[in-house]
């Protein structure tokens, strides 16, 4: 109703599940990483629990988004089923054949299970996911557990990940279901936002549905996580009945009384108790009797404060005037324009630009020849598909594929990045655009570039030794504030496995203790101080 009214294209506070609209705070990040781990573990249960609202089934949906290519993944949703009734579903969902009528758990286990070895045999991987995992049964967690004991020397067939609310931890913690627990290969809680996180939370929402001026003030922020206790469903709701109320008196943005209105409107009228007549007219003596003695008080101090001043003199001699105020230089917002490309320039020379102008961010006397590819420089580079968000942890220049108001694409090199702005470097020219026209106009495809020395390979796994491994644990040493050892043949062992798993955690990329290209780029960007950055703040990523 109200999108048209602020300039949005679409309702930036819907509770639907939508992966584009996940703002990807800290534990996000981790709840994410661990659900990848169970795409690309080695079997087993994976746990993730979560308040109501808190954003778990919305983590999913972005899993489902990032799913390997050698992946089956069958999804539940509706768990409060029997021990045939859920087998039966998994059948169906992988689309396992199974006899017509049949009600035979012997049977179904069957053909789950010669499902599962001919999956294995043509290298893929099966993924069971079930939400809402709270409301099954003590007899269907066991009958999962059951279901991976299909095994092989290196790995379990089949990997479970179980989403539910807290009550699911409980369960999983009961002395029966105790084999289950020690299958659980990695857990996490997702809580509640933070208040610094809220004001990031609203602001990236707005900015995904196209908004083009500040709709929620920074100064309602307190009062949205006082009232949600950073429940991401609560701060949808509240905000979206805000931006309903702005609409309907005409505001161009909400202010406190219309957020208090909507609050009275999501969480309905307070609760008023009834009070016995007795406990009414004592409480109204006592008000009385209090209110009195405050006046007599009051009365009684101002008298002393009129005796002890001194007589007035008629004093004719003006008062100087206070000098004016300086007045506050008003911040300049951000133009919001549609990023166009150079009319002078053939658009289809923008992508050999947009890298020359990456070069350039770098120091073009530093780079020779072709930057991206290995073994010939210093450089790396990765395209991938991600947000701003991302590229802000990562903190370094990228070539970003846009289209323009036609549809068409081009390439331009984002150099600078704050809280309300992208800055984009051309040719001869740099243009700084509002991040809210930013979001329509971006693919999601970027290209970075990152130094790394020419030896190490694109990826170092446990047990690996030489030159790469002593980089590894140098960049490690270097990012922690400690010093590396020493180590001539230096080895890929399990304390150097852990700070890489910790270190994954800490950026939101998959714990599996392999450094591949993405935590390559990571480490490299993350000890790299002469580095060029998007944004000013050297800390960060």
């Amino acid at each position: 109703m109200y999108h048209s009214f602020f300039g949005l294209t679409e309702a930036p506070f819907s509770i639907a599940p939508d992966p584009r609209y996940l703002y990807m705070s800290r534990s996000h990040q981790e709840a994410l990483a661990h659900l990848l781990y169970g795409l690309s573990g080695e079997g087993g249960f994976v746990l993730l629990t979560g308040e109501v609202g808190t954003g778990k089934t919305t983590v999913c949906r972005c899993l489902l988004d990032q799913i390997p290519e050698n992946c089956d993944v069958a999804y539940i949703f509706n768990p409060r089923l029997t021990v045939a009734e859920l087998l039966s579903t998994i059948c169906n969902e992988f689309g396992i054949a199974y006899p017509a009528g049949n009600s035979s758990i012997k049977v179904f286990v069957d053909c789950i299970n010669a499902y599962l070895l001919d999956a294995h045999a043509r290298g893929r991987n099966t993924v069971l996911i079930i939400d809402e995992a709270q409301n099954l049964s003590a007899d269907v967690l066991e009958q999962m557990r059951l279901l991976t004991n299909l095994e092989t020397n290196e790995r379990k067939l089949l990997q479970i990940i179980l989403l539910g609310q807290p009550e699911l931890a409980e369960m999983v913690a009961r002395p029966e279901l105790r084999q289950l627990a020690q299958r659980i290969v990695a857990r996490y809680h997702l809580g509640p936002l933070p208040k610094n996180e809220v004001a990031r939370y609203i602001r990236h929402r707005l900015d995904v549905s196209g908004a083009k001026h500040v709709l929620i003030p920074p100064s309602l922020v307190g009062r949205l996580h006082r009232l949600s206790g950073g429940v991401p469903r609560v701060l949808n709701l509240l905000c979206d009945r805000s931006l309903l109320g702005a609409y309907a008196q005409g505001k161009d943005k909400v202010d406190r009384s219309t957020l208090n209105q909507a609050a009275r409107e999501v969480f309905g009228p307070p609760l008023r108790f009834k009070l016995r007549r007795p406990v009414i007219k004592a409480g109204a003596l006592a008000l009385t009797l209090i209110a009195g003695a405050t006046l007599a008080i009051a009365v009684y101090q101002k008298d002393r404060e009129i005796a002890a001043a001194p007589l007035a003199v008629n004093d004719t001699t003006p008062t100087p005037a206070a000098p004016a105020a300086k007045p506050t230089p008003e911040k300049r917002a951000p133009e919001l324009q549609t990023l166009a490309w150079e009319e002078n320039a053939p658009l289809s020379s923008s992508k050999s630009i947009a890298y020359a102008a990456l070069r350039r961010a770098w120091g073009e006397d530093a780079i020779s020849g072709a930057p991206c590819e290995a073994n010939k420089s210093e450089f790396r580079c990765r395209s991938a598909r991600g947000g701003l968000d991302e590229l802000r942890r990562l903190n370094r220049p990228a070539v970003l594929e846009m289209r323009d108001a036609q549809g068409r694409p081009f390439f331009a090199c984002l150099t600078a990045l704050d809280s309300e702005s992208a800055t984009f470097t051309f040719a001869d020219s740099t243009k700084r655009v509002a991040l809210a026209a930013v979001a329509p106009q971006w693919t999601g495809h970027y290209t970075a570039m990152w130094r790394m020395p020419a030896e190490v390979p694109s990826i170092i796994r446990p047990g690996d030794r030489g030159p790469s491994v002593q980089w590894l644990r140098a960049q490690l040493a270097q990012i922690d504030g400690t010093i590396a050892p020493s180590l001539r043949d230096a080895v890929f062992d399990q304390d150097a496995v852990r700070e890489v798993k910790q270190f994954q955690l800490a950026h939101g990329l998959v714990p599996d203790g392999t450094v591949g290209i993405q935590t390559l780029m990571h480490l490299a960007s993350a000890a790299d101080n002469a580095a060029p950055t998007l944004t000013r703040e050297s800390g960060e990523q």
